[in-house]
């Protein structure tokens, strides 16, 4: 058993949440459950059927990449919001949820783990977003196919989904960024240009940002936002199930997307 407290404290250090102050995201304790955490649960996303299955489990802490919390959302808890909640206060679960920082944390954030995946070498920070760079671009020790770079990554994330490859799966890279989720934004493909960047590893890849990438001359694969935002959350459930030696399970529930 551990303290609710010493646990957020403990996110709010590891993480730095503090240094995110502009993300959409109210990173940190989203919901207060309970004093105690005997079982701890981590997801992708923060959902009813998560804490449904949470409350299953008998967890009294859930952790998530992304919250319930945003902006200035649940002004007026109704509606959709209320269910969340009432599954959340009825089993006395608690929910904490970190967004960009989690995303940009060189050691354990998503993209820190997709660029070691890669084995990519000098590394530099990449993908300006809210004011903090989340990503990071390096190189290959050679030249290898987009095809092979997918392959690899297949066999090395959790979950499944399906990928999309803007470009030709036979092309040869060597400088690779990594920007986890949603990160084909036009803005990463100006910096890509700048820095000679030949493939973009995200998440997804939206209609506005195709013009940008043919045009900076830059390849992307797509692997799934759900997908590339998992091994994050993974890496703070080590952490926290060796800092405090409480029960940990991680939660799969993919979205396809």
């Amino acid at each position: 058993m551990a303290e609710l407290k010493e646990i957020v404290q403990y996110l709010d250090e590891l993480l730095q949440v503090k240094n995110f102050p502009f993300d959409a995201s109210n990173n940190g304790l989203q919901f207060e459950g309970g004093r105690t955490v005997n079982k701890a649960v981590f997801g992708v996303d923060g959902s009813n059927a998560l804490f449904s299955i949470a409350a299953d489990l008998d967890a009294d802490f859930v952790f998530v990449h992304h919250g319930i919390s945003w902006g200035s959302s649940l002004k007026r808890i109704t509606s959709l919001d209320a269910r969340r909640i009432t599954m959340l206060a009825a089993n006395s679960v608690s929910l904490y949820a970190a967004h960009l920082p989690l995303d940009a944390h060189p050691v354990i954030g998503h993209n820190a783990k997709l660029a070691a995946m890669l084995n990519l070498k000098n590394q530099q920070p990449f993908g300006e977003y809210a004011g903090k760079s989340i990503g990071f671009s390096g190189t290959l020790a050679r030249p290898v196919s987009i095809e092979k770079i997918y392959d690899s990554l297949d066999k090395k994330l959790a979950s499944e989904s399906d990928f999309f490859c803007f470009g030709e799966l036979e092309t040869k890279v060597t400088k690779v960024a990594v920007i986890s989720g949603g990160g084909a934004f036009p803005e990463a493909f100006s910096e890509a240009y700048e820095q000679g960047v030949e493939l973009l590893v995200t998440g997804e890849m939206g209609h506005s940002a195709c013009h940008y990438a043919r045009e900076a001359g830059v390849s992307v694969l797509a692997m799934g936002h759900y997908r590339t935002e998992t091994p994050g959350v993974l890496a703070v459930m080590d952490c926290v199930k060796k800092q405090f030696g409480i029960e940990v399970e991680f939660v799969d529930l993919p979205t396809g997307m």
